[in-house]
């Protein structure tokens, strides 16, 4: 089958590699589209950042080769021994996480938290390719009302639901999304369907704006002209934002949070901070504000299947590119890294 193999930064090759067999306990699919991430980048970049750089402890791959991808939607064609959850012919998503399902963490439901995490598309062979194998414990059906494009953003969807969870978000509560990325316009999309009353989000690029516009912010702020804290909190009785979302992780973001949020806030990091981060400490300190950090999803994947079902959260406008796999680097990676502003999601084909 033809697949996308990393081996090594700036070496992802386009090769045909033998089909993969299902085993006990696993599922092989055929795989409809899969998204490419930001982790993705990081591991054309400058990997292996993820991929683990000694053998994994549960899947035993180390520095490549690997087959990336892991936001995909696929159609079931063999189940090993002892499967009885999916069938051939299903539609499925996968939840990528590979878990011991022994440890402290693993038993009490934490599994994003196991102490051997791994990921497929990192530490298990991923979805840029035309088949794929993986453990039935991860495999989710998708009903018909969900189509394979959308099926694709499911993993994504599940890191806003988990933001959303790890934040405690209230009721009626305004929130901010600071960066309308990927992520971001769907916490945004994820926090409305969860009940928030408001919900603006701060970006500069204007395209990112108008698009989050379009799928369901209250209010958008350009944060390089003027002060959004200042104009939210016009919008909210001067009490400003109940809980913020930083999307983007680096300094400006942050900083960003904490300016439009108002006493007793919730702060919650959702964006991936490669730097340290400076800290107002006496600021949220005296307004008592907290500070949440959000990575990855545990069991959130059925709650997104279900926004995506009913149409609480519309993906189709964040869908910029459809490439195939034989473009994924030239197509997809290059023009996410050195044209990044012009995108939000491309999805990439297998044939």
């Amino acid at each position: 089958m033809k697949a996308a193999v990393w081996h090594n930064r700036e070496d992802i090759r386009i090769e045909n590699v033998p089909d993969p067999k299902a085993g006990p306990g696993q599922v092989k699919v055929k795989i409809k589209t899969c998204g490419i991430c930001g982790s993705d980048l990081h591991e054309y970049k400058s990997g292996p950042f993820i991929i683990p750089a000694k053998p994994h402890p549960l899947t035993g791959r180390a520095n490549g080769p690997i087959i990336l991808g892991h936001e995909f939607s696929a159609e079931v064609v063999e189940v090993g021994e002892g499967v009885k959850s999916v069938k051939p012919g299903d539609r499925v998503t996968v939840n990528p996480l590979i878990y011991c399902g022994k440890c402290h963490y693993c038993r009490t439901g934490q599994y994003v938290m196991c102490t051997k995490l791994g990921t497929a598309g990192f530490a298990w062979d991923g979805a840029f390719a035309e088949l794929g194998v993986f453990p039935e414990y991860g495999v989710l059906k998708i009903p018909d009302s969900v189509s394979d494009d959308a099926g694709a953003f499911v993993e994504p969807l599940a890191v806003a639901v988990h933001a959303v969870r790890r934040a405690r978000l209230r009721i009626g509560a305004s929130v901010a999304v600071v960066g309308a990325g990927p992520i971001g316009l769907l916490v945004m999309q994820a926090a409305r369907a969860a009940g928030a009353g408001k919900v603006f989000v701060i970006e500069p690029l204007k395209g990112r704006r108008e698009l989050a516009a379009r799928t369901g912010a209250t209010a958008v702020f350009d944060p390089t002209q003027g002060d959004a804290g200042k104009a939210i909190g016009d919008l909210t009785d001067g009490l400003r934002a109940d809980w913020a979302f930083d999307c983007v992780g680096n300094q400006a973001s942050f900083d960003t949070a904490v300016k439009v949020t108002g006493r007793r806030a919730v702060i919650c990091v959702v964006g991936l901070a490669l730097k340290p981060i400076e800290v107002p400490f006496i600021r949220l300190w005296g307004h008592e504000k907290e500070i949440v950090f959000s990575s990855g999803y545990e069991d959130e994947f059925p709650a997104a299947i279900a926004y995506l079902a009913d149409g609480r959260v519309n993906v189709e406008p964040l869908i910029t590119a459809r490439i195939k796999v034989d473009d994924l680097v030239d197509k997809g990676i290059k023009e996410l890294i050195e044209h990044g502003s012009d995108y939000v999601k491309i999805l990439v084909y297998p044939k």
